[in-house]
Protein backbone atom coordinates (compact mmCIF):
# COMPACT_ATOMS: atom_id res chain seq x y z
CA UNK A 1 0.00 0.00 0.00
CA UNK A 2 1.59 3.18 -1.21
CA UNK A 3 -0.76 5.83 1.09
CA UNK A 4 1.09 8.74 2.65
CA UNK A 5 -0.09 7.94 6.01
CA UNK A 6 0.85 11.82 7.43
CA UNK A 7 -0.73 13.31 4.65
CA UNK A 8 -4.03 11.48 4.92
CA UNK A 9 -3.82 12.05 8.94
CA UNK A 10 -3.62 16.27 7.94
CA UNK A 11 -5.88 15.86 5.39
CA UNK A 12 -8.51 14.07 7.48
CA UNK A 13 -7.21 16.31 10.49
CA UNK A 14 -8.50 19.98 8.25
CA UNK A 15 -11.62 18.10 7.51
CA UNK A 16 -12.50 18.20 11.41
CA UNK A 17 -11.71 21.43 11.74
CA UNK A 18 -13.92 22.48 9.05
CA UNK A 19 -17.04 20.31 10.80
CA UNK A 20 -15.92 22.79 13.85
CA UNK A 21 -16.16 25.48 11.93
CA UNK A 22 -19.14 25.08 10.43
CA UNK A 23 -21.07 23.87 13.01
CA UNK A 24 -22.17 25.35 16.89
CA UNK A 25 -19.94 22.93 18.13
CA UNK A 26 -16.31 23.65 20.11
CA UNK A 27 -13.31 21.19 18.74
CA UNK A 28 -13.07 19.61 22.08
CA UNK A 29 -17.22 19.03 21.56
CA UNK A 30 -16.62 17.18 18.36
CA UNK A 31 -13.89 14.76 19.47
CA UNK A 32 -16.87 11.83 20.13
CA UNK A 33 -18.59 12.20 16.55
CA UNK A 34 -15.25 12.56 14.43
CA UNK A 35 -13.49 9.64 16.17
CA UNK A 36 -16.90 7.51 15.92
CA UNK A 37 -16.68 7.87 11.82
CA UNK A 38 -13.43 6.95 12.12
CA UNK A 39 -14.72 4.24 13.98
CA UNK A 40 -17.36 3.14 11.58
CA UNK A 41 -15.52 3.37 8.72
CA UNK A 42 -12.73 1.10 10.51
CA UNK A 43 -15.37 -1.62 11.06
CA UNK A 44 -16.60 -1.52 8.00
CA UNK A 45 -13.65 -2.19 6.11
CA UNK A 46 -12.31 -5.09 8.44
CA UNK A 47 -15.91 -6.57 8.03
CA UNK A 48 -15.74 -6.20 4.09
CA UNK A 49 -12.53 -8.15 4.30
CA UNK A 50 -13.96 -10.91 6.50
CA UNK A 51 -16.88 -11.17 4.78
CA UNK A 52 -15.04 -12.03 1.63
CA UNK A 53 -12.76 -14.35 3.16
CA UNK A 54 -15.32 -16.46 4.80
CA UNK A 55 -17.54 -15.96 1.61
CA UNK A 56 -14.47 -17.82 -0.44
CA UNK A 57 -14.28 -20.73 2.49
CA UNK A 58 -17.75 -21.12 1.78
CA UNK A 59 -17.65 -21.74 -1.65
CA UNK A 60 -14.03 -23.92 -1.63
CA UNK A 61 -14.59 -27.21 -2.99
CA UNK A 62 -12.64 -28.39 0.07
CA UNK A 63 -15.04 -26.63 2.76
CA UNK A 64 -16.69 -28.22 4.99
CA UNK A 65 -18.85 -24.82 6.18
CA UNK A 66 -22.28 -26.42 5.71
CA UNK A 67 -24.42 -23.48 7.61
CA UNK A 68 -25.20 -20.12 7.09
CA UNK A 69 -22.21 -17.60 7.83
CA UNK A 70 -22.96 -15.58 11.33
CA UNK A 71 -21.84 -12.62 13.34
CA UNK A 72 -19.92 -15.40 15.37
CA UNK A 73 -18.33 -16.10 12.65
CA UNK A 74 -16.78 -12.36 12.42
CA UNK A 75 -16.14 -12.20 16.15
CA UNK A 76 -14.28 -15.65 15.94
CA UNK A 77 -11.62 -13.61 13.43
CA UNK A 78 -11.24 -10.44 16.05
CA UNK A 79 -13.71 -8.18 13.56
CA UNK A 80 -16.90 -6.86 14.51
CA UNK A 81 -20.38 -7.67 12.76
CA UNK A 82 -21.79 -4.74 10.91
CA UNK A 83 -25.08 -5.76 9.76
CA UNK A 84 -26.24 -4.38 6.40
CA UNK A 85 -28.28 -1.50 8.10
CA UNK A 86 -25.48 0.26 9.41
CA UNK A 87 -24.34 1.46 6.16
CA UNK A 88 -26.00 4.94 5.98
CA UNK A 89 -27.33 5.82 2.92
CA UNK A 90 -30.31 8.01 3.88
CA UNK A 91 -31.34 11.72 3.17
CA UNK A 92 -31.02 12.30 6.74
CA UNK A 93 -27.35 11.67 6.74
CA UNK A 94 -27.12 12.41 10.84
CA UNK A 95 -30.00 9.98 11.41
CA UNK A 96 -28.75 7.30 9.01
CA UNK A 97 -25.52 7.36 11.02
CA UNK A 98 -27.10 6.96 14.90
CA UNK A 99 -28.80 4.24 13.27
CA UNK A 100 -25.77 2.51 12.02
CA UNK A 101 -24.00 2.88 15.62
CA UNK A 102 -26.87 1.96 17.35
CA UNK A 103 -27.21 -1.35 14.63
CA UNK A 104 -23.63 -2.07 15.79
CA UNK A 105 -23.51 -1.60 19.33
CA UNK A 106 -26.65 -4.50 18.96
CA UNK A 107 -24.70 -6.98 17.38
CA UNK A 108 -21.77 -6.01 19.34
CA UNK A 109 -22.57 -6.48 23.01
CA UNK A 110 -19.20 -4.91 24.57
CA UNK A 111 -19.51 -1.93 22.71
CA UNK A 112 -23.27 -1.50 24.17
CA UNK A 113 -23.62 2.25 25.21
CA UNK A 114 -20.63 3.36 23.67
CA UNK A 115 -20.44 4.96 20.33
CA UNK A 116 -21.88 8.12 19.66
CA UNK A 117 -25.25 9.02 18.47
CA UNK A 118 -25.42 12.33 18.24
CA UNK A 119 -24.87 13.52 14.52
CA UNK A 120 -28.24 15.02 14.01
CA UNK A 121 -27.34 17.47 16.73
CA UNK A 122 -24.09 19.28 15.25
CA UNK A 123 -26.07 21.87 13.53
CA UNK A 124 -28.72 24.01 14.41
CA UNK A 125 -30.68 23.25 11.30
CA UNK A 126 -31.01 19.78 9.45
CA UNK A 127 -30.01 21.07 5.90
CA UNK A 128 -26.27 22.48 7.48
CA UNK A 129 -26.06 19.13 9.11
CA UNK A 130 -26.59 17.13 6.69
CA UNK A 131 -24.07 19.37 4.57
CA UNK A 132 -21.23 19.00 7.19
CA UNK A 133 -21.05 15.15 7.52
CA UNK A 134 -21.71 14.93 3.69
CA UNK A 135 -18.19 16.76 3.40
CA UNK A 136 -16.66 15.07 6.68
CA UNK A 137 -17.70 11.64 5.00
CA UNK A 138 -16.91 12.24 1.93
CA UNK A 139 -12.94 12.85 3.28
CA UNK A 140 -12.90 10.17 5.37
CA UNK A 141 -14.14 7.69 2.46
CA UNK A 142 -10.62 8.64 1.03
CA UNK A 143 -8.94 6.13 3.54
CA UNK A 144 -8.61 3.15 0.85
CA UNK A 145 -10.41 0.30 1.43
CA UNK A 146 -7.25 -1.74 1.60
CA UNK A 147 -5.74 0.08 4.77
CA UNK A 148 -3.61 -2.19 7.45
CA UNK A 149 -5.76 -2.46 10.67
CA UNK A 150 -2.52 -0.47 12.22
CA UNK A 151 -3.13 2.37 10.35
CA UNK A 152 -6.40 3.16 11.68
CA UNK A 153 -5.41 2.63 14.93
CA UNK A 154 -2.40 5.45 13.97
CA UNK A 155 -4.86 7.78 12.78
CA UNK A 156 -7.34 7.30 15.52
CA UNK A 157 -4.22 7.95 18.36
CA UNK A 158 -3.14 10.90 15.48
CA UNK A 159 -7.23 12.64 16.50
CA UNK A 160 -6.63 11.67 20.00
CA UNK A 161 -3.47 13.57 20.43
CA UNK A 162 -5.11 16.76 18.28
CA UNK A 163 -7.86 16.68 20.71
CA UNK A 164 -5.91 16.82 23.45
CA UNK A 165 -4.10 19.31 22.61
CA UNK A 166 -7.36 21.06 21.88
CA UNK A 167 -8.34 20.47 25.31
CA UNK A 168 -5.14 22.19 26.81
CA UNK A 169 -3.90 21.06 30.41
CA UNK A 170 -6.45 18.81 30.71
CA UNK A 171 -5.94 16.88 27.22
CA UNK A 172 -2.51 15.61 28.89
CA UNK A 173 -5.06 13.43 31.52
CA UNK A 174 -6.66 11.03 28.49
CA UNK A 175 -3.65 11.08 26.29
CA UNK A 176 -0.28 10.15 26.86
CA UNK A 177 2.38 10.82 23.96
CA UNK A 178 3.11 7.42 22.25
CA UNK A 179 7.32 7.59 22.54
CA UNK A 180 6.31 8.24 26.30
CA UNK A 181 3.66 4.32 26.24
CA UNK A 182 6.33 2.58 24.02
CA UNK A 183 9.24 2.99 26.31
CA UNK A 184 7.04 2.01 29.53
CA UNK A 185 5.66 -1.32 27.66
CA UNK A 186 9.20 -2.02 26.43
CA UNK A 187 10.90 -2.00 30.04
CA UNK A 188 7.84 -3.91 31.38
CA UNK A 189 7.76 -6.58 28.69
CA UNK A 190 3.95 -7.62 29.29
CA UNK A 191 4.32 -11.06 27.01
CA UNK A 192 1.46 -12.57 29.15
CA UNK A 193 -0.73 -11.78 31.66
CA UNK A 194 -3.01 -9.46 33.18
CA UNK A 195 -2.52 -5.87 32.53
CA UNK A 196 -4.12 -2.70 34.82
CA UNK A 197 -4.59 1.02 34.38
CA UNK A 198 -6.07 2.76 37.19
CA UNK A 199 -5.94 6.08 35.16
CA UNK A 200 -6.80 4.02 32.22
CA UNK A 201 -7.51 7.25 30.11
CA UNK A 202 -7.62 6.71 26.32
CA UNK A 203 -6.62 3.37 26.34
CA UNK A 204 -3.33 3.61 24.78
CA UNK A 205 -1.51 2.02 27.17
CA UNK A 206 -3.17 -1.16 26.16
CA UNK A 207 -3.09 -0.59 22.93
CA UNK A 208 0.71 -0.61 23.08
CA UNK A 209 1.21 -3.40 25.04
CA UNK A 210 -0.91 -5.75 23.13
CA UNK A 211 1.42 -4.47 19.95
CA UNK A 212 4.45 -5.28 22.35
CA UNK A 213 2.64 -8.96 22.17
CA UNK A 214 1.63 -9.04 18.71
CA UNK A 215 5.50 -8.55 17.96
CA UNK A 216 6.63 -11.15 20.03
CA UNK A 217 4.40 -13.97 19.44
CA UNK A 218 6.11 -16.90 18.85
CA UNK A 219 3.01 -19.26 17.75
CA UNK A 220 -0.05 -18.31 15.93
CA UNK A 221 -2.25 -17.48 19.07
CA UNK A 222 -4.25 -14.46 19.38
CA UNK A 223 -3.09 -11.31 21.30
CA UNK A 224 -6.43 -11.86 23.46
CA UNK A 225 -5.27 -14.83 24.46
CA UNK A 226 -2.14 -13.99 25.54
CA UNK A 227 -3.35 -10.71 27.56
CA UNK A 228 -6.54 -9.53 29.63
CA UNK A 229 -7.18 -5.67 29.89
CA UNK A 230 -8.87 -4.55 33.14
CA UNK A 231 -8.78 -0.63 33.55
CA UNK A 232 -10.91 2.39 35.75
CA UNK A 233 -11.62 5.63 34.38
CA UNK A 234 -13.63 8.59 36.43
CA UNK A 235 -15.35 9.88 33.11
CA UNK A 236 -17.55 8.14 31.26
CA UNK A 237 -16.89 10.31 28.04
CA UNK A 238 -13.05 8.85 27.99
CA UNK A 239 -14.65 5.58 28.68
CA UNK A 240 -16.46 5.05 25.55
CA UNK A 241 -13.40 6.62 24.03
CA UNK A 242 -10.79 3.89 25.01
CA UNK A 243 -13.06 1.35 24.47
CA UNK A 244 -13.70 2.49 20.67
CA UNK A 245 -9.73 2.57 20.93
CA UNK A 246 -9.58 -0.61 21.99
CA UNK A 247 -11.91 -2.29 19.00
CA UNK A 248 -10.61 -0.22 16.53
CA UNK A 249 -6.89 -2.32 17.49
CA UNK A 250 -9.05 -5.27 17.56
CA UNK A 251 -8.73 -5.26 21.43
CA UNK A 252 -11.41 -5.54 24.10
CA UNK A 253 -11.09 -5.23 28.02
CA UNK A 254 -12.89 -4.72 31.23
CA UNK A 255 -12.98 -0.62 31.47
CA UNK A 256 -15.11 0.66 34.31
CA UNK A 257 -16.22 3.72 35.55
CA UNK A 258 -14.08 4.94 38.88
CA UNK A 259 -12.91 7.11 41.22
CA UNK A 260 -9.80 5.25 42.13
CA UNK A 261 -8.64 6.96 44.92
CA UNK A 262 -12.00 5.43 46.59
CA UNK A 263 -12.75 2.93 44.53
CA UNK A 264 -11.20 -0.48 43.89
CA UNK A 265 -13.95 -2.06 41.22
CA UNK A 266 -11.50 -5.10 39.77
CA UNK A 267 -10.48 -6.12 43.33
CA UNK A 268 -6.71 -5.13 42.70
CA UNK A 269 -4.76 -6.36 45.61
CA UNK A 270 -2.26 -9.18 44.15
CA UNK A 271 -4.28 -9.96 41.12
CA UNK A 272 -2.19 -8.37 38.29
CA UNK A 273 1.19 -9.11 36.25
CA UNK A 274 1.60 -5.56 35.10
CA UNK A 275 0.61 -2.04 35.49
CA UNK A 276 0.63 0.70 33.19
CA UNK A 277 -0.46 4.19 34.17
CA UNK A 278 0.24 8.06 33.51
CA UNK A 279 -1.92 9.00 37.01
CA UNK A 280 -2.96 12.81 37.02
CA UNK A 281 0.53 14.74 39.03
CA UNK A 282 0.27 16.76 42.12
CA UNK A 283 -3.28 16.51 42.75
CA UNK A 284 -3.68 18.22 46.06
CA UNK A 285 -5.77 16.96 49.00
CA UNK A 286 -7.00 20.55 49.54
CA UNK A 287 -7.72 23.03 46.69
CA UNK A 288 -7.14 26.79 47.12
CA UNK A 289 -10.40 27.44 48.51
CA UNK A 290 -10.08 25.01 50.98
CA UNK A 291 -12.34 22.51 49.37
CA UNK A 292 -11.48 18.72 50.05
CA UNK A 293 -10.88 17.04 47.05
CA UNK A 294 -9.09 13.74 48.71
CA UNK A 295 -11.01 12.92 51.94
CA UNK A 296 -8.73 11.04 54.01
CA UNK A 297 -11.56 9.07 55.54
CA UNK A 298 -12.41 7.36 53.01
CA UNK A 299 -8.96 6.08 52.22
CA UNK A 300 -8.23 4.41 55.88
CA UNK A 301 -8.10 0.71 55.88
CA UNK A 302 -7.99 0.17 52.04
CA UNK A 303 -5.83 -2.54 51.65
CA UNK A 304 -4.20 -0.86 48.69
CA UNK A 305 -2.64 2.22 50.82
CA UNK A 306 -0.90 -0.68 52.89
CA UNK A 307 2.45 1.66 53.38
CA UNK A 308 0.70 4.97 54.90
CA UNK A 309 -1.29 7.81 53.69
CA UNK A 310 0.94 10.69 52.84
CA UNK A 311 -1.18 13.54 55.06
CA UNK A 312 0.25 17.08 56.05
CA UNK A 313 0.27 17.29 60.15
CA UNK A 314 -3.24 19.05 60.01
CA UNK A 315 -4.46 15.48 58.87
CA UNK A 316 -5.09 16.85 55.10
CA UNK A 317 -3.67 14.33 51.90
CA UNK A 318 -0.26 16.04 50.66
CA UNK A 319 -1.01 15.19 47.34
CA UNK A 320 -2.19 12.06 44.72
CA UNK A 321 1.32 11.08 44.05
CA UNK A 322 2.28 8.83 46.89
CA UNK A 323 -1.63 7.29 46.69
CA UNK A 324 -1.29 6.48 43.09
CA UNK A 325 2.35 4.98 43.48
CA UNK A 326 0.51 2.78 46.71
CA UNK A 327 -2.36 1.74 43.77
CA UNK A 328 0.32 0.12 41.49
CA UNK A 329 2.31 -1.30 44.27
CA UNK A 330 -0.95 -3.28 45.81
CA UNK A 331 -1.65 -4.42 42.41
CA UNK A 332 1.01 -6.40 41.93
CA UNK A 333 1.51 -10.48 42.04
CA UNK A 334 3.92 -12.05 43.60
CA UNK A 335 6.16 -11.05 40.22
CA UNK A 336 4.22 -8.53 39.06
CA UNK A 337 5.94 -5.31 37.53
CA UNK A 338 4.74 -1.88 37.17
CA UNK A 339 5.74 1.04 34.87
CA UNK A 340 4.23 4.94 35.23
CA UNK A 341 4.50 8.62 34.53
CA UNK A 342 5.66 10.62 37.86
CA UNK A 343 6.00 13.83 38.08
CA UNK A 344 9.68 15.00 39.06
CA UNK A 345 8.85 16.34 42.89
CA UNK A 346 7.84 13.19 43.95
CA UNK A 347 11.53 11.63 43.64
CA UNK A 348 12.94 14.06 46.42
CA UNK A 349 9.42 14.83 48.32
CA UNK A 350 9.50 14.97 52.01
CA UNK A 351 7.54 14.42 55.08
CA UNK A 352 5.21 11.71 54.88
CA UNK A 353 5.69 10.97 50.90
CA UNK A 354 9.13 10.75 52.33
CA UNK A 355 8.12 7.75 54.62
CA UNK A 356 6.20 5.93 51.87
CA UNK A 357 8.96 6.09 49.97
CA UNK A 358 11.88 4.73 52.31
CA UNK A 359 9.36 1.75 52.76
CA UNK A 360 8.86 1.42 48.90
CA UNK A 361 13.09 1.25 48.36
CA UNK A 362 13.04 -0.45 51.34
CA UNK A 363 10.68 -3.88 50.40
CA UNK A 364 13.21 -3.77 47.14
CA UNK A 365 9.98 -2.72 45.31
CA UNK A 366 12.08 0.59 42.97
CA UNK A 367 13.81 -1.18 40.02
CA UNK A 368 14.35 1.55 37.57
CA UNK A 369 14.17 5.55 37.33
CA UNK A 370 14.23 6.98 33.88
CA UNK A 371 14.48 11.18 33.61
CA UNK A 372 12.76 12.32 30.42
CA UNK A 373 13.46 15.14 28.61
CA UNK A 374 11.23 18.36 28.63
CA UNK A 375 8.48 18.68 26.05
CA UNK A 376 7.76 14.76 25.82
CA UNK A 377 4.55 15.48 26.54
CA UNK A 378 1.09 17.31 24.88
CA UNK A 379 1.20 20.39 27.19
CA UNK A 380 3.65 20.24 29.95
CA UNK A 381 6.92 21.90 29.00
CA UNK A 382 8.32 19.95 32.08
CA UNK A 383 10.34 17.31 31.98
CA UNK A 384 8.79 14.31 34.49
CA UNK A 385 10.62 10.80 35.45
CA UNK A 386 8.99 6.98 34.36
CA UNK A 387 9.34 5.00 37.60
CA UNK A 388 9.32 0.65 37.03
CA UNK A 389 8.46 -1.34 40.55
CA UNK A 390 9.28 -5.00 39.95
CA UNK A 391 8.07 -7.61 42.49
CA UNK A 392 9.79 -10.47 40.51
CA UNK A 393 13.50 -9.60 41.57
CA UNK A 394 13.07 -10.44 45.00
CA UNK A 395 16.10 -13.14 45.80
CA UNK A 396 18.02 -11.62 42.92
CA UNK A 397 21.06 -9.19 43.36
CA UNK A 398 19.03 -6.76 41.84
CA UNK A 399 16.49 -6.69 45.00
CA UNK A 400 18.30 -3.84 46.67
CA UNK A 401 19.19 -1.92 44.14
CA UNK A 402 17.88 0.89 41.71
CA UNK A 403 19.40 2.00 37.96
CA UNK A 404 18.91 5.10 37.69
CA UNK A 405 19.06 6.08 33.41
CA UNK A 406 19.47 10.14 32.54
CA UNK A 407 17.41 10.22 29.64
CA UNK A 408 17.22 13.89 29.11
CA UNK A 409 19.82 13.87 26.54
CA UNK A 410 17.68 11.75 23.93
CA UNK A 411 15.20 12.90 21.87
CA UNK A 412 14.24 14.08 18.48
CA UNK A 413 12.41 17.33 18.11
CA UNK A 414 9.07 17.27 16.44
CA UNK A 415 8.69 20.88 16.40
CA UNK A 416 9.29 24.13 18.67
CA UNK A 417 6.97 22.68 21.36
CA UNK A 418 7.43 19.00 21.52
CA UNK A 419 9.86 16.53 21.72
CA UNK A 420 9.74 12.48 21.08
CA UNK A 421 11.97 9.42 21.29
CA UNK A 422 12.27 7.64 17.83
CA UNK A 423 11.85 3.59 18.07
CA UNK A 424 15.90 3.35 17.23
CA UNK A 425 16.57 5.94 20.85
CA UNK A 426 13.21 3.36 22.87
CA UNK A 427 15.48 0.18 22.36
CA UNK A 428 18.58 2.54 22.97
CA UNK A 429 17.52 3.36 26.74
CA UNK A 430 15.39 -0.17 26.96
CA UNK A 431 18.58 -1.97 25.70
CA UNK A 432 20.46 -0.69 28.96
CA UNK A 433 17.39 -1.75 31.49
CA UNK A 434 18.07 -5.66 29.48
CA UNK A 435 21.89 -5.30 30.40
CA UNK A 436 21.40 -4.51 33.77
CA UNK A 437 18.47 -7.23 33.82
CA UNK A 438 21.10 -9.24 32.74
CA UNK A 439 18.47 -10.67 29.48
CA UNK A 440 19.63 -12.99 27.16
CA UNK A 441 21.41 -11.69 24.27
CA UNK A 442 22.50 -8.72 25.61
CA UNK A 443 25.91 -7.39 27.07
CA UNK A 444 27.35 -7.06 30.40
CA UNK A 445 25.70 -4.05 32.15
CA UNK A 446 27.98 -1.34 32.98
CA UNK A 447 27.79 2.14 34.45
CA UNK A 448 28.33 5.06 32.31
CA UNK A 449 29.65 8.57 33.37
CA UNK A 450 26.36 10.68 32.00
CA UNK A 451 23.86 8.17 31.60
CA UNK A 452 23.36 5.39 34.01
CA UNK A 453 24.37 4.63 37.22
CA UNK A 454 23.16 1.04 39.45
CA UNK A 455 22.95 2.52 43.01
CA UNK A 456 22.68 0.33 46.37
CA UNK A 457 20.46 1.10 49.43
CA UNK A 458 23.31 2.33 51.44
CA UNK A 459 24.27 4.53 48.25
CA UNK A 460 20.38 5.63 48.34
CA UNK A 461 20.10 6.05 51.76
CA UNK A 462 23.39 8.41 51.92
CA UNK A 463 21.19 10.57 49.84
CA UNK A 464 18.59 10.85 52.19
CA UNK A 465 16.44 8.27 50.37
CA UNK A 466 16.74 10.53 47.14
CA UNK A 467 15.02 8.97 43.61
CA UNK A 468 16.43 11.93 41.82
CA UNK A 469 18.72 10.33 38.66
CA UNK A 470 20.43 13.46 39.15
CA UNK A 471 21.80 12.49 42.53
CA UNK A 472 23.06 9.43 41.22
CA UNK A 473 24.47 9.86 37.52
CA UNK A 474 27.13 11.75 37.12
CA UNK A 475 26.29 14.43 34.57
CA UNK A 476 28.35 15.11 31.80
CA UNK A 477 28.57 18.60 30.95
CA UNK A 478 29.06 19.63 26.97
CA UNK A 479 28.15 22.20 25.10
CA UNK A 480 24.46 22.97 24.13
CA UNK A 481 23.27 23.67 20.56
CA UNK A 482 20.39 26.51 19.98
CA UNK A 483 17.56 24.05 20.01
CA UNK A 484 18.92 22.77 23.30
CA UNK A 485 19.22 26.11 24.63
CA UNK A 486 15.86 27.01 24.24
CA UNK A 487 14.40 24.15 25.43
CA UNK A 488 16.09 24.19 28.62
CA UNK A 489 15.48 27.34 29.07
CA UNK A 490 11.84 26.34 28.17
CA UNK A 491 11.97 23.82 31.11
CA UNK A 492 14.14 25.96 33.51
CA UNK A 493 11.41 28.55 33.19
CA UNK A 494 8.43 26.69 33.73
CA UNK A 495 9.88 25.21 37.00
CA UNK A 496 10.64 28.45 38.10
CA UNK A 497 7.14 29.55 37.26
CA UNK A 498 6.33 26.54 39.44
CA UNK A 499 8.76 26.96 42.72
CA UNK A 500 7.15 30.47 42.09
CA UNK A 501 3.34 29.59 42.32
CA UNK A 502 3.85 27.30 45.22
CA UNK A 503 6.01 29.90 47.52
CA UNK A 504 3.29 32.55 47.17
CA UNK A 505 0.86 29.64 47.97
CA UNK A 506 3.01 28.56 51.19
CA UNK A 507 3.24 32.43 52.04
CA UNK A 508 -0.51 32.29 51.82
CA UNK A 509 -0.65 29.45 53.96
CA UNK A 510 1.50 30.61 56.80
CA UNK A 511 -0.23 34.04 56.95
CA UNK A 512 -3.35 32.52 57.39
CA UNK A 513 -2.05 29.68 60.30
CA UNK A 514 -0.54 32.55 62.18
CA UNK A 515 -3.67 34.58 61.78
CA UNK A 516 -5.50 31.91 63.42
CA UNK A 517 -2.69 31.50 66.29
CA UNK A 518 -2.39 35.08 66.98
Amino acid sequence: MTTNIKQLQDQLWAAAEQMRANSRLNLNEISAPVLGLIFLKFADVRFQKAKEKLEKEKTSSQSTRRRPISPEDYKARGVLYVPEKALPENENIGKAINEAMKAIEEENRDLAGILPQNYTSLSQTAGENNRILISLLKNFNQIPGDIEGDTFGEIYEYFLGNFALSEGKNGGEFFTAQSIVKLLVEVIEPYHGRIFDPASGSGGMFVHSAKFVEEHLKNKSQVMDEVAIYGQESKDATIKIAKMNLAIHGLSGKILPANSYYEDVHSSVGKFDFVLANPPFNVAGVDKNGQVIIDPAHLRGDPRYYLGLPVTQKGNITNANYLWMQIFASALNSKGRAGFVMANSATDAGNAEKEIRKKLIGEGLVDVIISTPPNMFLNVTLSATLWFFDKGKKGTTREYKVLFINAQDIFTPVDRAHNRWTDEQIQKIAGIVRKYRDEEGYEKYKDIKGRCKVATLDEIKENDYSLNPGRYVEIVEKEMDDVEFEARMKELSGEFKTLTQESHELEKKIEEDWGKIT
